[in-house]
């Protein structure tokens, strides 16, 4: 849902990795197959990729919490701006599924079982910034915070990078580092 540049990366090593028609190299091994559903120990909720269809649960999920997100992400991505409309939301959201599809970058989102709400997003990325292989970041709904649900989503997200991901040197944004000390970070190499 963040309106941010989407250039492959260059890769670091050329060993697994795959060379993308414009000649960059891709920042996952070429045979990486990224999870498609990933439970939260609650059983209640689950993580899967989002999709441009998955507006009409995004688009209030990030306005009804947009003052709270803007302080969050606002200074290094620009979003969400008070003025995002439904529009173009829907048009992030279809950037966002071609991104995925070409495994250059992925946001899931965080669904209910019956997928009738969306209650936040966790986004898995090259890295802009130096010393990651890969930077990670989530949020959740306003009325989340805090609870059981957030708690689960902080505990699964850096066990599941470690299972699923190939990152040796994942970054977690927000989380292991603040947002402000990111931003004064160098920029990767390869960025």
């Amino acid at each position: 849902m963040a309106v941010r540049a989407s250039v492959p990366r260059k890769s670091r090593g050329a060993d697994a990795r795959t060379v993308l028609r414009s000649g960059v190299m891709s920042w996952l091994p070429h045979d990486f197959v990224h999870p498609v559903r990933v439970p939260l120990p609650d059983g209640g909720h689950h993580l899967r990729p989002i999709r441009e269809a998955d507006t009409p649960l995004d688009y209030p999920a990030v306005m009804g919490s947009r003052e709270r997100l803007w302080t969050i992400f606002g200074p290094a991505w620009g979003w969400p701006v008070a003025t995002m409309t439904y529009e173009a939301d829907q048009a992030d959201l279809l950037r966002h599924e071609k991104e995925i599809t070409a495994h250059q970058s992925f946001n899931y989102a965080l669904f209910d079982a019956g997928e009738t709400a969306l209650f936040g997003c966790v986004y898995i990325d090259p890295p802009e910034k130096a010393g990651a292989d890969g930077e990670i970041s989530w949020w959740v709904v306003d009325e989340l915070v805090g609870s059981k649900v957030e708690q689960a989503l902080d505990a699964l997200v850096p066990q599941w990078i470690a299972a699923d991901w190939p990152f040796q040197q994942p970054r977690f944004i927000g989380r292991e580092i603040s947002w402000s000390d990111w931003l004064a970070l160098p920029a990767h190499p390869d960025a």
